[in-house]
């Protein structure tokens, strides 16, 4: 095609020109007119050409770029209408794909969330049309819906998208490209955001890594970078690690910007809050300092920006308890606000409310009240009357009036302050108890000790209820209640609530507190006045001994001025329930803080906590209880892992959303081999509890202080059983010397026993541990024992009780190509959701999400999955159960039935029947597994555009008894009873999910250290144990295999103990996951070479994969060779690839893969073989009801180590070994609950050749017997891979002529006619020669010998039919003289009446006819059933006709009608001929 001639004039071209640049200067206003001009010229010419509808279509969508810019919503709105308009009408996929990303960012403006992610989602599926190679628009498209999902707070969603968007951007771009980066710096965002900080410091770090191979040193997004990082870290408390990074970020800053750029300020004001924390003040105001200078200088004096920044540093001047100062900045802030808001904004409340805390803590309690007062107007006039502002303020100007001893006005303001509480908060806030609490201090110091002691105990009743029975608050209510009973003179009494209040004070490692130091005394005069003076002589010096540490540690910390001022104001930097608490954001300190009400409790209270000298007495004996228990601590498991299995596309990922609280996904992708909730290994920890989501790392941590803090308490009893005893307050100085000593001398003695554990023992060749020599620095193991309890450190100080329970929930992929990949994951001591599709019938085929239709049914997925969830259990146990009242026995594993599609039940009376017809088809099929199922009746609605009020109420009715149930199981399983060691949390903790090296100078913790030089993602296991014993964890062989065990169980880890005589750990199971789905993820072809396209499709057409394309598909995860070979490796060892060996070593390498055989490939044509009857392995029903596919493929990958030969054939379910050594092939196919053996061998048209191949076949099987070996083969891996039916007989079966059933061949004698069978079924006991069992396990009665020459073997040849009468008859008489009266009690049937004689012939031959052959015999035999229970037309025929032969009609003349009447003149003839002989 030549130019075409554009139709558009100048005047309209230079109109767009000029509207271009002016929208490229941001002079939006003149571009507008400019566009307004050029469309007007356009609307007056009458001809249009698509020239100009191009011209348009560009117009708008510009013009809606400008006002998208601008915020006006509704005109961008217009004009992406008129854009899609045009683009319609010029039929041009691309531009209606930019329309869809400008309407989406447009909707996510105005938060249609989901409106923004349809409108991607159709904007990726016209790119796909159009570049189906998955260009950088649909990585684009990708991050954006990332970007959506992250305002929307859907993280996990947003993280699988940036994850889909990183990977297209990847293939294209290279690993080191800045838009990598950018992709790396939204997932740091999102994970951040989740507070997985250090997953979002991975990804910074990665980020950052390629910035700084591709970008200039002082470009401002490594700058952001940093301060990203920063920001991470300060969540963390990791403050100084935050300190580095914002000097690292405000030193490009300056470079590139200058020192008076607005957007140094804000690094200034993060790095205020960090040093505030810290509690170096100074540095604070020095920021804060850098910061206003800023302000000042490019800012007006007015703006709010000025006004937070004075607060701010009137915050920290308060802190520091420079009083003056903090009122001057308040009112510097104030002053600011005066003048740019109204007088009555709640802004200036909050300023008064603070400048009045101040005056309290001065003691001017006019002025305060004044500020009060001004405070309450404000409030009073601007907010709701029941808002709790206006009840702290009337609460704090109750306090001053207490202060003042002005009661009635106290107890009027405390009044005011309930009765809002009350409405506001409801009568169980501690709120409330605070309010109560004071009013009753205010009676009893008028004397009204009744009104007093109710108020006291209503203040119990909620601190109860809402704080738990030790919380401190409630020692001092204890206090008062003690008091108004000394009043009274009941000393008993008094005594009595001042020891429960020591208790409490004590319980909270508050023991040198100087409350606890007051109890004491009044305990000692109480005590004095009852004229026990002993008792009133232990207190004193009980007191005494408080007040000695206090005025030591006072001394000591009068030599720092900053230690003082931090210790002065410590009681306000602690929030209390009635402070408005300083928010220390990365944008500014929140400044308004209302008095605490229990202030004059409290001023004391927390400002002894902060003394160094008793915090660094305090880490010291927590040091001591952590090496205690390093020793011998443990507490019971509480993590369980539970897992949503069933087939493919039931809806397992929508339930376990709906379950764990998530928002359900329109376009829910399928599960690839297994999901951890929302990513691979993005955990979600669900709290059986309360059903909250938890880190798995904040569980060990807690579990690590459960343990740390009973040690603790038991040190602390002892020391306080010791002080009794032998206190006296002239050795108080000598008795704190000797018990650190014994503290020093107790680590001393721990750390040495430590390493004696740890120089003990290491590996041996034969994977046992033996003695070595090799020396442990005992001072360094006890500095790697104080690394980590510095780790744990804070944690300790935060006492909690936490006896929850938490399960780790899995999602298991239900494609069948998967269930090989499985077995490395599955656990016996695991819980399992098993989900399917009510919708469904049973007896159907599983529909894919491309409503695609596969060859097994959900029956016979369903019973995949629990033959290989059950089966994987080693244990026999049985346990009991409570649900609904009723106590049950059940066997481990537990799996409970849940089903999904519950919108497209009409009623639910329908949807009841269905799930008991569902539960019944299973425990009919497989009754062996009654006892491991827990059948819930359960029926989820997970329709995503079915958000009514009516479906969310029933979802969440749905998720509470599912909830309840499995808290039931979990709470009886023999599993969360087991004491778990405080190393293994330890080492957990170590190798939990490690982060990548970096090089970036600064890791981000201790633990972080460790994972980014010690952990390995694979490792051996002596790589592990030289890491247990360098850091004090290491106990032993058992103790190693077990941690390791039980960190398998809980998914945390892979531990194969079968690689290399010890074994191999995979760390990090999502990068394993991600590897294995690369390799056998056959969905959609790969973009590559030629060559590459050929071997993926080969893999699906042949069941093979060569090296080169493993090769391909693992290149972007960068693994080195040793690396590879372990993955490779492991793939071996749970036969999810076996290499195929040849002879020439320069012939490529190929794998066995059969599981990722195509079911649409061609069958196995044997038409130019003589093919052996069918001999079946396999097991009881009772015992195994069913053999799973990833059996079967393993064993068909352990039969090709076996033979070891290259021309293996595959097919679907079925694959032909060839066997040089007898010249035949053996044939292995799946058939349902048993594996079925043929071998056969070529045709041969000269006769003297097929009886030597005929000899030398027979004689293979008879003395190589390949058949036990397959038999072997199945034995050896149900033994391995489902211990539960470890030990169950395996035996030979073949197919009854009589009822078509299969039956076990057992053996009689060594005579020669041990070839007669009795079938088992018991409505048939037929006895019966079988030609399978002739064919395979004995010797013919007509075996050709050597000698018998050709016309023998010829003669063998003939048919049975052709050898007619003869054959039988003398079978007959063998049957009759070797039973003897058997013969007589048995029924030995008239076989030339009895039509199943000829079912296996009819069966043979019948081919496509056999659907016939069933209308025709009896239509109301169900061949989809049939259809879908075999794959082989033998089967379903012989089926068929066995179904037919259980009606009272089935008759030879009958079979032979029907094969007249369907013209099968071939069979009827062959049957009719052998009947008449």
């Amino acid at each position: 095609m030549g130019n075409k001639q554009s139709t558009i004039s100048k005047d309209l071209k230079l109109l767009y020109s000029k509207a271009l640049t002016s929208q490229e200067a941001h002079d939006d206003e003149q571009s507008l007119s400019y566009y307004a001009q050029a469309l007007n010229q356009i609307e007056s010419t009458d001809d249009t050409t698509e020239d100009i509808d191009q011209l348009q279509y560009n117009i708008f969508i510009n013009i809606c770029d400008i006002y998208t810019r601008q915020h006006k919503i509704n005109q961008a709105n217009i004009f992406i209408d008129k854009a899609i308009q045009m683009a319609n009408k010029l039929q041009q996929h691309d531009k209606m794909a930019e329309c869809l990303d400008r309407r989406s960012y447009i909707r996510k403006l105005e938060g249609d969330y989901d409106g923004a992610v349809l409108d991607h989602n159709k904007c990726i599926a016209i790119k796909l049309k159009m570049d189906k190679n998955e260009g950088l628009n649909v990585s684009n498209s990708f991050g954006n819906i990332g970007n959506i999902y992250a305002a929307q707070g859907n993280y996990d969603d947003a993280v699988y998208m940036y994850e889909k968007s990183l990977q297209i951007r990847l293939s294209l771009l290279g690993d080191n490209h800045p838009t990598i980066a950018d992709t790396y710096q939204n997932m740091g965002v999102v994970y951040k955001n989740q507070d997985k900080y250090d997953d979002a410091v991975c990804m910074y770090q990665k980020s950052l890594k390629i910035f700084l191979s591709t970008l200039d040193d002082d470009d401002p997004r490594i700058a952001n970078t940093y301060n990203n990082m920063a920001n991470v870290y300060s969540k963390q408390s990791k403050y100084e690690d935050a300190i580095y990074m914002y000097e690292k970020s405000l030193q490009i800053n300056l470079s590139a910007l200058g020192d008076s750029h607005p957007s140094i300020i804000d690094t200034y004001d993060n790095m205020a809050i960090i040093y505030a924390a810290q509690g170096k003040y100074d540095e604070a105001l020095y920021m804060y300092e850098k910061s206003l200078q800023i302000n000042l200088l490019v800012l007006d004096d007015n703006r709010f920006t000025i006004a937070d920044t004075y607060k701010n540093m009137a915050v920290i001047y308060r802190q520091q308890g420079k009083y003056n100062d903090a009122v001057c900045f308040f009112e510097k802030s104030l002053q600011i606000n005066l003048s740019a808001l109204d007088n009555n904004h709640p802004t200036i409340a909050d300023t008064y409310n603070n400048i009045a805390v101040i005056y309290k803590k001065q003691g001017k309690y006019d002025n305060a009240l004044t500020m009060f007062e001004k405070s309450l107007k404000i409030y009073c006039s601007t907010l709701d009357d029941n808002l709790p502002n206006i009840a702290n303020t009337y609460h704090n100007m109750g306090s001053i009036y207490e202060y003042q001893s002005k009661y009635d006005e106290a107890v009027c303001m405390y009044e005011k302050s309930l009765k809002i509480n009350l409405s506001a908060l409801g009568d169980n806030h501690p709120s409330v108890a605070d309010t109560y609490h004071n009013m009753g201090d205010a009676y009893r110091n008028q004397g009204k000790y009744d009104d007093a002691l109710f108020m006291y105990e209503e203040s119990l009743r909620i601190k109860f209820s809402a704080l738990g029975d030790n919380h401190p608050s409630i020692a001092i209510t204890y206090e008062g209640i003690g008091t108004v009973h000394a009043n009274r003179e009941k000393y008993d009494n008094a005594i009595k609530f001042h020891e429960r209040a020591i208790a409490i004070l004590a319980d909270a490692n508050l023991q040198n507190h100087p409350d606890l130091a007051r109890l004491y005394d009044s305990s000692a005069t109480y005590y004095d006045k009852l004229n026990q003076h002993d008792y009133a002589t232990t207190m004193r010096q009980r007191s005494s001994l408080i007040r000695y540490h206090l005025q030591q540690a006072n001394t000591t910390n009068q030599t720092s001025a900053n230690v003082t001022n931090q210790t002065t104001a410590a009681c306000d930097a602690i929030p209390t329930e009635n402070d408005l608490t300083e928010d220390l954001s990365n944008q500014q300190i929140e400044s308004q803080q209302i008095d605490n009400p229990s202030d004059n409790h409290c001023d004391d209270y927390h400002t002894h906590t902060q003394q160094s000298h008793e915090s660094a007495l305090k880490e010291k004996q927590y040091f001591s209880a952590y090496m205690q228990a390093l020793q011998q601590g443990s507490c019971k498991n509480k993590v369980i892992r539970a897992m949503y299995a069933g087939p493919e596309y039931v809806g397992k990922s929508s339930i376990m959303r709906v379950f764990t609280q998530q928002q359900l996904v329109h376009f829910q992708n399928p599960t690839q081999i297994a999901d951890q909730s929302d990513k691979m290994v993005h955990l979600k920890v669900y709290k059986i509890k309360d059903r909250t989501m938890y880190h798995l790392d904040q569980i060990w941590e807690n579990n690590v202080r459960e343990i740390v803090q009973e040690k603790y308490e038991d040190q602390i009893k002892s020391q306080q059983q010791a002080s009794v005893s032998q206190l006296t307050v002239g050795f108080a100085d000598e008795e704190f010397s000797i018990n650190h000593q014994h503290s020093n001398a107790a680590i001393q003695a721990q750390s040495i026993a430590m390493s004696q554990h740890t120089t003990a023992t290491t590996f041996t060749s034969s994977g046992n541990f033996a003695p070595t020599t090799s020396p442990v620095d005992n001072s360094s193991l006890i500095h790697q024992c104080q690394d980590f309890f510095q780790y744990f450190y804070p944690s300790l100080l935060n006492k909690t009780n936490d006896d929850s329970q938490y399960a780790k929930l899995w999602d298991f992929g239900g494609h069948s190509i998967y269930h090989v990949t499985h077995q490395p994951f599955l656990s016996g001591n695991s819980m399992y959701f098993l989900v399917f599709n009510i919708n469904q019938n049973i007896h159907d085929r599983v529909q894919t999400r491309e409503d695609i239709s596969l060859s097994t049914t959900y029956l016979q997925s369903m019973q995949e999955w629990l033959t290989s969830i059950i089966g994987c259990n080693v244990s026999q146990d049985n346990m009991i159960a409570t649900i609904d009242n009723d106590h049950v026995e059940y066997s481990l594993p537990i799996v409970i039935l849940v089903a999904s599609h519950g919108d497209c039940i009409t009623n639910k009376q329908e949807g009841t029947a269905r799930f008991i017809e569902f539960e019944q088809a299973i425990i009919s099929k497989m009754p062996r597994y009654k006892s491991n199922i827990y059948s819930s009746r359960i029926i989820f609605n997970c329709n995503p555009y079915d958000n009514s009020d009516v479906t969310k109420t029933e979802r969440e009715q749905c998720s509470l008894r599912l909830h309840e149930i499995m808290k039931s199981f979990v709470q009886s399983l023999p599993f969360m009873c087991n004491p778990i060691p405080i190393r293994w949390y330890i080492m957990a903790t170590i190798l939990h999910t490690p982060t990548e090296r970096s090089n970036d100078a600064v890791v981000s913790s201790f633990i972080n250290q460790i994972r980014v030089t010690r952990v390995h993602k694979i490792m051996t296991i002596q790589q592990v144990q030289s890491l247990a014993k360098d850091f004090g964890l290491y106990e032993g062989d058992d103790k190693l295999i077990a941690m390791l065990s039980y960190l398998h169980d809980l998914g945390e880890i892979i531990f194969c103990r079968k690689i290399d005589e010890y074994g191999i750990i995979v760390t990090d199971v999502d990068w394993l996951l991600r590897i294995f789905r690369a390799i056998i993820q056959l969905h959609d072809c790969p973009s590559g070479s030629l060559q590459i396209k050929s071997l993926y499709q080969k893999a699906g057409q042949t069941g093979k994969i060569s090296t080169k394309y493993i090769e391909y598909v693992l290149a972007p995860y960068e693994l080195d060779d040793v690396t590879k070979k372990s993955i490779i490796t492991l793939m071996e060892t749970y036969d999810i690839l076996c290499t195929i060996k040849t002879d020439n070593e320069q012939d490529e390498c190929y794998y066995f893969v059969p599981y990722l055989l195509r079911s649409d490939v061609q069958p196995l044509d044997l038409t130019r073989y003589h093919v052996s009857e069918t001999l079946y392995i396999g097991y009881e029903h009772k015992d195994i009801p069913y053999i799973p596919d990833g059996i079967y493929y393993c064993l068909l990958s352990s039969c090709l180590k076996e033979w070891n030969n290259s021309k293996v054939e595959l097919y679907y379910q079925c694959a032909k070994f060839y066997l040089a050594r007898g010249r035949h092939d053996i044939i292995i196919k799946k058939s349902n609950s048993h594996i079925a053996l043929q071998y056969c061998y070529r045709k041969s048209d000269n006769p003297k050749s097929a009886s030597v191949i005929n000899s030398a076949v027979q004689t293979s099987i008879y003395k190589d017997r390949p058949h036990d070996i397959v038999k072997q083969k199945l034995s050896s891996l149900i033994n391995e891979r489902m211990p539960k039916f470890k030990g169950s007989s395996i035996r030979y079966y073949v197919r009854c002529h009589e009822c078509s059933e299969l039956t076990f061949i057992e053996t009689k004698n060594e005579s020669q006619n041990e070839n007669l069978i009795e079938c088992q079924n018991k409505s048939c006991n037929t006895l019966f020669e079988s030609q399978s069992a002739n064919d395979w396990i004995y010797e013919h009665v007509n075996e050709v010998h050597e000698n018998d020459g050709p016309q023998a073997a010829a003669t063998c040849e003939l048919s049975s039919y052709d050898q007619g009468e003869t054959v039988a008859a003398s079978q007959h008489k063998t049957l009759l003289s070797f039973y003897g009266t058997l013969a007589d009690s048995k029924q030995i049937p008239n076989r030339s009446k009895n039509p199943g004689k000829y079912f296996c012939d009819v069966a043979s031959k019948i081919n496509k006819d056999w659907k016939k052959l069933a209308a025709k015999l009896d239509h109301n035999i169900d061949i989809y059933e049939i259809e879908a229970d075999y794959s082989r037309v033998y089967d379903r025929a012989h089926d068929v006709l066995h179904k037919w032969r259980q009606s009272n009609h089935a008759t030879t003349d009958r079979l032979l009608e029907v094969l007249r009447m369907i013209q099968r003149l071939d069979i009827a003839d062959t049957i009719s001929d052998a009947v008449n002989k």
